[in-house]
């Protein structure tokens, strides 16, 4: 072997036959979720159903969330410019970081610390989130994953909890969100709900994610929404226009029920 030879777990690509994690894709395709083959390239074993539809219902909740993110306005700005689909897409998705959709990485290690903290001291959780919100407080930072500039309830998070529930895959990183909620509540004497990011960090701790590849659950969540916006840019505006992050109109459809509207 060459001092240039190296290693790779992921797939085996030989003439005729594709093995992904030792499964062949021919194999995967029409049996396992999107999510499931997700989960499957990540963490090296295919998940059951149940995991697989909740980390669905996550890569769902953050599709999209109207024109005025940072990622979707860059997105737009360098669509108007003419360029191509996956420059503009790289501009949406490098404006993911620390303040918008990069939050998860963080507020999956933040959880994993109080419950952690709450092990080996032998306390309660919520004696170990207070102790460590005091310590951010002290320290001039904040809890990530908490807050939001327009939900004072965000439904993502609502939604995903109870499905976590319901499949039985709600544990102790999620009841340790809801308790830093309630603490920071009292800590601030306003209400700080638990975003989507922040759901999403609890829910990955849950599965076993390692977090530093928590924020590509929401890179790859955002990709379709930020293709939506990169075309609508394309077809309906003129090019090298002014955004106005705020000078816009909704005109697509009102609210729709899931019955009856199924498209092929």
């Amino acid at each position: 072997m060459s001092e240039f030879h190296w290693k790779t777990s992921i797939t085996k690509v030989e003439p005729n036959k594709i093995m992904v994690r030792g499964y062949p894709i021919d194999r995967l395709m029409g049996q396992i979720s999107f999510g499931q083959a997700v989960y499957l390239l990540w963490k090296g074993d295919l998940p059951s159903p149940k995991v697989g539809r909740l980390i669905e219902a996550i890569l769902v909740s953050s599709i999209d969330h109207g024109p005025t993110p940072p990622s979707v306005l860059a997105a737009r700005t360098v669509a108007s410019t003419g360029a191509e689909l996956n420059a503009a897409v790289a501009a949406g998705i490098l404006a993911i970081s620390r303040y918008h959709g990069g939050a998860i990485e963080e507020g999956m290690r933040q959880l994993t610390t109080i419950v952690k903290r709450s092990s080996e001291q032998g306390v309660e959780l919520e004696e170990a989130a207070r102790e460590f919100l005091q310590e951010l407080k002290a320290a001039g930072r904040r809890m990530s994953g908490f807050g939001h500039r327009l939900h004072t309830q965000d439904p993502r998070t609502i939604k995903l909890f109870n499905l976590a529930e319901e499949l039985g895959l709600a544990g102790k990183y999620v009841k340790t969100a809801q308790i830093v909620e309630k603490i920071l509540a009292e800590m601030t004497g306003r209400e700080l709900p638990i975003n989507v990011d922040g759901a999403m960090a609890a829910l990955l701790c849950e599965l076993d994610i390692p977090p530093e590849i928590g924020n590509a659950f929401f890179m790859i969540a955002r990709l379709p929404g930020l293709v939506a916006h990169i075309h609508e840019e394309k077809t309906r505006m003129r090019p090298m226009r002014k955004i106005d992050p705020q000078d816009f109109e909704y005109d697509g459809p009102e609210e729709r029920t899931l019955e009856g509207g199924f498209d092929g």
